[in-house]
């Protein structure tokens, strides 16, 4: 197993950061390389029209691979997930009376594109129960009829790591001609994703979490549905021979091939995009499959503890190994646990009704044992 890796990241001593799903620290390589980017523009002169698209290629190639094996021509640069996604909701062909299937209490930057959309067409939006089911992708694939237009769903459900089988959800949104939109953000880089059998319309990450990367920067894949499609954004980076500077003045109506129509503006980002390249080379060397395997494993204890406890948890058969959701029995409880976590210097998240712990490569047992300790506080004075 891939032995702790705590010592590529500069996190406090003494503190222990068991908040993956909110946001990851930084690698030591990450934050050097964008040093490196601030650095490099005190001396603009050295910045030259190739250094504008080939960080671009590069970060499309490493996202590629981690999308298992996908074209890095249909990667985009996105700055939010939320970006990717209004990107695919306005470049969706749909018609008036068809359904969104969303799962209930998703994050809302998958849940306010498809309601503008729903608005805007007039279509109905299906929100349905994932957290707690016993079978959840049944509850998804339950939904899809053949007036589904769009499935859009999160690779796991943020709030309690409750997950999905979306290989499932492909086939039965192909069964009634949906177009299926997964928004990867809480586990690409975590748990192996495999595009070719997914077989999605569109797949958005941000960056800022398992990919380790910066905030304001992430990927999106497009499929070919989207390959005449129209941007949010008209960037002139994005237009044929655009790396002609002598030349920009002659106008182009067209586009790259590919994805690069939906790059954000400013997508050759000479601080951010070193920074997410470094960040996705490290978790290439260390392999995803690795990351899963480590991850579950410190949940696994969690899991057995909140057990022991008596506390709710997502059903093993059910959850993403990398996040683990506990139920609490009161808001006196969440109240007492909240307090003990802060005074032992333990990051998690409370989201919904349910406490979020979501360990990384730079946790060891260390951490799990001060979260026990905070646990025990917390249910011992019931």
């Amino acid at each position: 197993m891939l032995p702790c890796q705590r010592h590529l990241f500069q996190l406090p001593a003494g503190t222990h950061y068991l908040n993956c799903a909110y946001m990851s620290p930084l690698l030591a390589s990450v934050e050097a390389a964008g040093v490196a980017g601030m650095r490099r523009k005190r001396d603009p002169g050295t910045i030259g029209p190739s250094d504008f698209f080939e960080e671009l290629a590069r970060v499309r190639s490493l996202g590629a691979r981690l999308l298992g094996g996908a074209d890095p021509a249909r990667l985009a640069i996105i700055p939010s997930a939320s970006y990717g996604l209004s990107t695919v909701a306005r470049n969706l062909p749909v018609r008036a009376g068809g359904t969104i299937v969303v799962a209930a209490e998703q994050f809302p930057s998958n849940v306010y594109a498809w309601r503008r959309l729903a608005a805007d067409k007039r279509l109905e939006l299906r929100t349905v129960p994932v957290a707690a089911q016993s079978d959840p992708t049944g509850v998804i694939t339950g939904a899809i009829d053949k007036r589904t237009a769009v499935v859009a769903v999160g690779s796991v459900h943020w709030v309690d790591g409750t997950g999905l089988d979306l290989q499932r959800i492909g086939a039965a949104a192909r069964t009634h001609g949906a177009a299926l939109v997964v928004d990867a953000t809480q586990t690409l880089g975590a748990v192996p994703f495999d595009l070719a059998a997914i077989r999605p319309a569109a797949v958005v990450a941000a960056a800022y979490k398992w990919l380790l990367g910066p905030y304001s920067i992430g990927l999106a894949w497009f499929g070919p549905e989207f390959d005449d499609g129209v941007p949010l954004e008209d960037g002139w980076l994005a237009r044929p021979e655009s790396d002609d500077f002598g030349g920009l003045v002659m106008y182009r109506d067209g586009y790259r091939p590919g994805a690069a129509r939906y790059d954000v503006g400013e997508a050759s980002n000479f601080i951010l995009l070193p920074m997410l390249r470094a960040a996705l080379e490290q978790v290439l060397a260390w392999d995803v499959t690795r990351i899963a395997e480590y991850c579950g494993s410190l949940t696994a204890r969690i899991l057995q503890l909140a057990t022991t406890l008596g506390l709710g948890v997502t059903p093993a058969e059910t959850r993403s190994p990398h996040i683990v959701g506990i139920r609490l029995p009161g808001d006196d409880i969440r109240s007492r646990l909240a307090e003990a976590c802060r005074r032992r210097e333990v990051s998690i998240s409370f989201r919904g009704n349910a406490v979020r712990i979501s360990p990384h490569v730079y946790n060891d047992e260390d951490d799990l044992t001060v979260l026990e300790a905070a646990l025990h506080e917390a249910i011992s004075t019931r």
